[in-house]
């Protein structure tokens, strides 16, 4: 890749300038403005400023030694210390010609991979996954197939809540009051109606309280009914999860519930407090500030009334039960030792950021020898058209599975309107995959940590930055290749076959070059909207081409010149798509 092979020169010529230099931070990225070039760096500035040196010297001294005369016009300084650099038309034929050939797809596979962890999606047993789990399962599913993708190993584990008080509650409901009727036509409305039932029954009479906590009790203490009833909820539970998964076109390497890790946790418990990390409160085990961080970086810290007070992470109730936080210390150290990760991703709702701000601070006391990189990438709502949490008509969470049988109906009319002679099955696939898109573009494309507002009519428009404008671009690129009866194309004479004469050709071509980049600043960032506006941006470019350029009725060489690079285009328009989870269709 260009930028690479920048990259790798730059490096070379501060190594030339200052041997002792670490050029590890030096990076070449994309000119924001392409009036100043195609690419630039400003990590002479940084270096510069670290060593006590003019940075426009520097600069100076660096571009002395820097040979990129092959793949560049001359690079100019700029600023305080800037480099600009502006690519020949030569070296960018050169990359093109490789992609034409199947050498690359403007990325390459990291020559150091890492392991990743990704804890994503996360639904209740017994409980029906809602809009709510949208944004997690399909976030985390995006990191790990752009992850993979960059040649890394991922672990991806749905760590499902499938343990807890409510399991007491629901016990007390299946022994009474369970309709199997009912649980065959929808196992999960039933056990959403028995929870309910209990819940609300044991607001009002005690004993049916008491009668639940008994329930959990034998449960946790293994009674043999118990868990096979336990079992049941669970089986029924996932086969739902399956379901919705299949429909997402989800798949997880692990499923490891929070029960999995109750064979640690007192083992968990007992060496925090071995260590002095947690200690007894009102007879609870918690863990306080250590004071190593500043007060206002500290999650273990509160300000009321303009004091900071103790905020403690609960580890052991007082009665002696566990909690979230201690599973999710177990959950972290079993990882650790079975799959050696350098990078734990958890993508969860931004309500969550004080839970893992203590978890991760209590898990640097307890393993300060681990190197690994915990990130909690969270998420903002999903509210509806009148800036409220989304909700159905009635008020009530919406599910996930009628909210994409939904987004299939509206996909499906859209497409009958637009194809009415279309056979039914061909707009039902098309359906299919237009509605499940729309709804995973909509919630990839904006800033993960910003609200957005759920609408049907934006997320299915064919303008603007939604998907079905997007398969909609790759279906008008690949049409190119059915109306000219021609396959896929490399152009012959290799390079030499490829021109760019035209400056729309350009600069799709230039926008090309930096697919990789930008699948690589989404895994390091954990911003999947990146590719999203990158892709975007591609189908304007190419629109603009289509448009200015004449493909089928030029001339050679410019005909299967831009039949290349009309190739590459869905190439990467179906790449990108694909590893944001996206399906693309052939014709729409």
């Amino acid at each position: 890749m260009l930028n690479r092979v920048l990259e790798q020169r730059l490096q070379q010529a501060v190594r030339a300038v200052l041997p002792d230099a670490d050029t590890t931070n030096i990076l070449v990225r994309p000119c924001p403005d392409p009036k100043f070039g195609d690419y630039q760096t400003n990590a002479l500035m940084a270096v510069a400023k670290e060593r006590k040196m003019n940075p426009r010297q520097l600069a100076t001294d660096v571009l002395a030694k820097l040979d990129v005369a092959d793949v560049c016009e001359k690079v100019e300084i700029a600023g305080a210390g800037f480099l600009n650099f502006r690519v020949k038309n030569s070296a960018v034929i050169d990359s093109l010609a490789a992609a034409a050939r199947g050498e690359h797809l403007f990325y390459q596979k990291t020559d150091k991979p890492r392991t990743a962890v990704v804890d994503f999606s996360s639904p209740n047993i017994a409980k029906p996954m809602h809009v709510g789990h949208i944004r997690s399962t399909i976030l985390g599913d995006s990191l790990a197939r752009v992850l993979r993708l960059l040649g890394h190993r991922v672990v991806t584990d749905n760590h499902i809540g499938d343990w807890g008080t409510q399991f007491g509650k629901l016990l007390v409901g299946w022994k009474n009051h369970l309709d199997r009727a009912a649980l065959e036509l929808d196992a999960i409305g039933e056990m959403e109606r028995l929870y309910k039932l209990i819940n609300s029954t044991s607001e009002k009479d005690p004993a049916i309280l008491e009668e639940a906590r008994r329930e959990l009790v034998k449960l946790q203490a293994g009674d043999a009914e118990n868990l096979e009833i336990w079992h049941e909820m669970i089986a029924l539970s996932q086969h739902q999860f399956d379901t919705i998964y299949g429909r997402l076109g989800v798949k997880f390497d692990q499923v490891l519930g929070e029960s999995f890790y109750n064979p640690w946790l007192k083992e968990v418990v007992e060496d925090l407090r071995a260590k002095n990390i947690a200690r007894e409160s009102d007879g609870a085990l918690c863990v306080f500030s250590d004071g190593s961080v500043p007060q206002k970086e500290d999650p273990f810290l509160i300000q009321r009334d303009g004091k900071w007070q103790d905020n403690p992470a609960l580890i052991q109730k007082s009665d002696g039960g566990f909690n979230y936080a201690t599973t999710d210390l177990a959950t972290l150290q079993y990882r650790l030792k079975t799959w050696q990760p350098s990078e734990i991703v958890y993508v969860t709702d931004g309500r969550q950021q004080l839970h893992f701000q203590q978890l991760f601070s209590t898990f640097r006391r307890w393993h300060p020898e681990a190197k690994v990189k915990l990130a909690h990438v969270w998420f903002g709502s999903i509210l509806g058209e009148d800036g409220k949490p989304f909700k159905t008509r009635s008020g009530e969470t919406v599910k996930l599975s009628d909210l994409l049988d939904e987004a299939e109906e509206r996909a499906f009319k859209v497409v009958s309107d637009k194809n009415p002679e279309m056979p039914e099955s061909e707009r039902k696939e098309i359906a299919r995959i237009v509605g499940i898109s729309a709804v995973k573009y909509a919630d990839l494309q904006p800033n993960r940590q910003s609200d957005y507002i759920f609408s049907w009519d934006k997320m299915l428009s064919l303008q603007g930055n939604t998907a079905p404008y997007l398969l909609y671009a790759y279906t008008r690129v690949r049409s190119i290749f059915r109306k000219a009866d021609a396959g896929v194309q490399t152009p012959q004479n290799g390079s030499a076959g490829l021109v760019l004469s035209e400056s729309d050709e350009l600069t799709l071509a230039k926008h090309l070059l930096n697919f990789g980049l930008v699948l690589e600043a989404v895994i390091e960032d954990y911003r999947p909207n990146y590719l999203c506006t990158y892709l975007f941006e591609l189908a304007g470019h190419f629109a603009r081409f289509y448009e200015n350029c004449p493909v089928l009725k030029a001339e050679e060489p410019h005909r299967s010149s831009r039949l290349a690079l009309s190739d590459l285009t869905a190439r990467v328009l179906k790449q990108g798509l694909e590893v944001l989870g996206i399906e693309t269709t052939e014709q729409m």
